[in-house]
């Protein structure tokens, strides 16, 4: 059975695109699907932003492909672990679980990088293209981290 993960931001354009890209690159895919949502349903259906899709391709990720959607309580049933970009997306889906076991699938991302310090992936949109090669570098160091212990986890229940 598949492992699946989830990377969420706020509008599932920006940030959340690039990391299901980005960790995409380092997974099997036999072994794991990788997806996005947002919080909010501003942008359900839309390509991700222009610039998220030019700084993945500028590192040879394709995401194009992907398409806006928004996190629903069924997200807790089908996926392993969720990641969220910063405080408003924890929070908000936190509200959502309805039990422990739920809450413990909700994980900061950067917290593979910074154990414990909760510490947020910046939002690019309003920023210029260095806003958003610095967002990718962030979640490109977080997705080795992420890639290493899933698939150190994965060779020992093999």
């Amino acid at each position: 059975m598949k492992t699946k993960i989830l990377m969420v931001c706020l509008g599932n354009i920006c940030r959340s695109p690039l990391a299901e890209g980005i960790l995409k690159s380092k997974l099997s895919a036999k072994e794991y699907t990788v997806e996005s949502c947002g919080t909010g349903g501003y942008h359900i259906g839309s390509k991700p932003d222009s610039r998220s899709i030019a700084i993945a391709k500028k590192h040879a990720i394709d995401i194009t492909d992907q398409r806006a959607a928004q996190f629903d309580t069924s997200n807790f049933k089908l996926y392993d672990y969720i990641y969220v970009m910063d405080h408003s997306n924890y929070e908000n889906i936190i509200k959502l679980a309805t039990n422990n076991q739920e809450e413990s699938k909700v994980h900061y991302i950067l917290n593979e990088l910074y154990p414990n310090s909760n510490a947020e992936v910046p939002d690019p949109y309003y920023g210029g293209d260095q806003g958003f090669e610095n967002v990718y570098q962030m979640l490109d160091k977080a997705c080795d981290k992420i890639a290493e212990k899933l698939n150190t986890q994965n060779k020992k229940t093999s």
